[in-house]
């Protein structure tokens, strides 16, 4: 059973949807309004700065002069601004949560999960269902079969935007109906991308200082990133089991592995920084008795203050 405070109000009805709103024209707000008119959608669009509307108005969009015009013309509301703070602002703008009573709103602004859970309250509050959504592409990417889009909220209006998401993405994942859950899966795969990053970056700086070729580097990480995947992929299985016995790679060869990063870090006179603090994490799950574990198992001493 949906607990009470996620469900979707009873008066939300299934339909083919035909007509969307996007509020906010950023790079991404514009993205999406291109595709669903590609898509053959009735688009009406609003941004807080007329002068972005002007090229999608040639491509056939409906200009609104208030996001409550843009909502009230539309049978789905998609959102798409700067931050949480405008996005309330807009949605406390006169007429806006009259305009999408009874209707969704699928919210793609970044939004913290506990702002994500407090607008989806607010939402029910005033008869309409939230979908909060996360984009896990740039703008350029979007609209293709690789397309990655995390969903959360009320089964009934994801499954009623079938159509609207296939238009945006061929990759669209629904995590429940808890609203947070589409933020925090956010925050997650972001933190493998920010410290997947960092550590390509730290390799770079290493390679370059070295006289290696940056491109030859670079087309290395690319072609070992999709078997890289699948390994993640299998570390997350190991921990979602609990059974951290050893199937693909001890932690302790990893301490080791990191130990030799930091030292040739070090020895090249570059920050050493990054690698320091990845053997740390290891020396601690080593020092808890880990080492003769799956790599995966120092995930036990993540959020353990050392």
């Amino acid at each position: 059973m949906v607990p009470q405070d996620m469900a979707t109000p009873t008066h939300i009805k299934e339909f083919e949807m035909k007509s969307i709103a996007i509020i906010g024209l950023g790079q991404m707000g514009s993205t999406l309004a291109r595709l669903l008119l590609e898509a053959g959608f009735e688009v009406h669009v609003w941004n807080r700065s007329p002068g972005k509307t002007a090229a999608l108005a040639e491509a056939g969009a409906h200009l609104a002069a208030t996001p409550a015009d843009a909502a009230s013309r539309a049978q789905f509301a998609v959102m798409c601004v700067h931050d949480h703070a405008a996005a309330m602002e807009i949605l406390s703008q006169q007429g806006v949560w009259h305009a999408l009573k009874g209707k969704a709103l699928l919210q793609f602004t970044t939004f913290s999960p506990q702002e994500a859970a407090a607008a989806s309250e607010a939402a029910r509050a005033h008869g309409m269902a939230y979908l909060s959504g996360a984009i896990q592409v740039a703008p350029e990417q979007m609209g293709k079969p690789d397309t990655t889009i995390l969903l959360s909220g009320p089964r009934t209006a994801a499954d009623s935007a079938n159509a609207v998401l296939a238009a945006l993405g061929g990759n669209v994942v629904w995590l429940g109906e808890r609203a947070a859950a589409a933020a925090i899966m956010d925050l997650a795969t972001l933190s493998f991308v920010y410290g997947a990053t960092a550590g390509f970056l730290q390799g770079a700086a290493l390679a370059q200082r070295e006289g290696l070729d940056l491109e030859h580097y670079g087309a290395i990480v690319q072609a070992m990133s999709p078997s890289f995947g699948e390994f993640l992929r299998h570390e997350a299985k190991v921990i979602a089991s609990g059974d951290f016995a050893v199937t693909q790679s001890p932690l302790s060869i990893s301490v080791n592995a990191t130990r030799r990063i930091h030292g040739a870090m070090h020895e090249a006179g570059l920050d050493a920084t990054l690698p320091a603090v990845i053997a740390q994490l290891l020396e601690r799950a080593v020092a808890q008795g880990y080492g003769g574990e799956e790599l995966a198992a120092a995930v036990k001493v993540i959020g353990v203050k050392s």
